[in-house]
């Protein structure tokens, strides 16, 4: 990952677009079938992106719901991989702190798995021209599917993430974005992980705003899209995801934007039947009061920090004779 992300992910307080969120009522089946409007939503999900440049993504395992015991993060997201670039065709690629995260699934994904968080790879471009919404055939955009399919085979992830951003279209010879690049790639994606993985899009970008979402089955393709500024509550409009229980209004910035806020958009999100909200930047401290006004508006609970217990015996000297 492109090591300015942390900075470029502040340009998002400005308001803008409207978010993809999709939380239906089978939230974590992967299978983009929306509950019908008319049926109970589910409590909406709380997903949240991890910088794993400067926090370990097992934080996230931290956070437990006061009463149930039940994790407070729903869905978290390994941020990020990139879409790169080698002159003739894109190629996935991981930065050395996204490596040590899946390299050490057993301790940085396993136990966020185990508290019952989903982990998604978030993928994200990365100033060299190749991006989810340039493949010029299906058949280019099935190869780089293949690639996130097998990441998410490989370390037994949950799904995967597009962020369309910092791509830099046009960039060395690369095309410029098409109206059906992203919906071959998700459609092969989706065709290639199966139903029981999720897919998700953070609104933003070509991918967002180019795509013709009519033009493949986004409804049986996408199970989640949210808003990607910070902070804002704009839920975006992606024809196929009709039911609000897909989509997120909510957008937050845990480290910039206020507890009141956050507490406000969780209460509106409710009140609105939208199915996630999504924060950004959980880092190692204790953010369990700031959580706490999002969790007790969308899952009726308070969220308690429960980092794992350290060994604080000293060490043994033996001295010698």
């Amino acid at each position: 990952m492109n090591q300015n992300v942390s900075k470029n992910r502040l340009r998002r307080s400005i308001a803008g677009l409207g978010v993809l969120a999709t939380a239906a009522a089978g939230i974590f089946t992967g299978v983009a079938g929306a509950a019908a409007e008319d049926t109970e939503p589910a409590d909406p999900k709380l997903a949240v992106y991890v910088e794993v440049n400067s926090n370990d993504l097992a934080n996230v395992a931290d956070y437990t719901l006061a009463e149930s015991g039940e994790a407070a993060i729903d869905m978290a997201m390994i941020f990020a991989a990139n879409i790169n670039y080698d002159g003739e065709k894109a190629y996935l690629h991981f930065n050395e702190r996204v490596t040590e995260t899946l390299d050490n699934a057993d301790t940085q994904i396993r136990p966020v798995q185990e508290n019952g968080t989903k982990v998604l790879l978030s993928v994200l471009g990365n100033h060299q021209g190749a991006g989810f919404a340039n493949f010029t055939s299906y058949a280019q955009a099935d190869a780089f599917a293949a690639q996130l399919a097998d990441a998410v085979t490989t370390y037994g992830l949950d799904g995967i993430d597009f962020d369309d951003e910092w791509t830099n279209y046009g960039a060395n010879g690369t095309p410029q974005p098409n109206a059906e690049s992203f919906g071959w790639l998700a459609t092969a994606l989706r065709d290639r992980l199966g139903p029981d993985k999720i897919i998700s899009l953070y609104a933003i970008g070509p991918s967002y705003t180019t795509t013709d979402f009519t033009l493949f089955d986004a409804e049986g393709v996408l199970d989640f899209a949210w808003n990607p500024y910070y902070p804002t509550y704009d839920a975006p409009t992606v024809p196929g995801l009709d039911d609000r229980t897909r989509r997120g209004a909510a957008a937050i910035d845990l480290s910039q934007t206020s507890a009141a806020t956050a507490a406000d958009f969780a209460t509106r999100t409710v009140a609105d039947g939208y199915g996630v909200y999504v924060a950004y930047n959980l880092t190692a401290t204790d953010q369990s009061a700031y959580l706490s006004g999002i969790t007790e508006a969308l899952r009726g609970e308070a969220t308690e920090y429960r980092a794992a217990p350290r060994d604080t015996t000293p060490p043994a000297v033996t001295r010698g004779k």
